[in-house]
């Protein structure tokens, strides 16, 4: 994979870490640069539901040739608003 950065959406499985038994989404905010062993990174970021919101803030310690990218979510207008049509008044 290339090099992350902030804004890159990936997905954890058991390839990345054994702590992922179940595959999450994850977005990246930074990339710490601590001390790790070869091929080995610290990921600071937001786990993702399946809606892509954020549900919780991890800091992470994975292989980075198990990390995948991940598609972006579709997002189709904002949830809990209806478009009003605007009322002008001309004179």
């Amino acid at each position: 994979m290339a090099r992350m950065k902030a804004g890159d959406l990936l997905i954890l499985g058991r390839e990345a870490s054994g702590q992922f038994i179940r595959p999450i989404r994850f977005r990246v905010i930074r990339v710490l640069d601590w001390i790790t062993y070869d091929g080995w990174v610290w990921l600071d970021g937001y786990q993702l539901d399946d809606r892509g919101d954020a549900v919780a803030r991890r800091s992470i310690f994975v292989m980075e040739e198990g990390l995948r990218s991940a598609p972006a979510p579709v997002t189709i207008g904002q949830p809990g608003r209806k478009r009003v049509p605007s009322r002008r008044v001309t004179a």
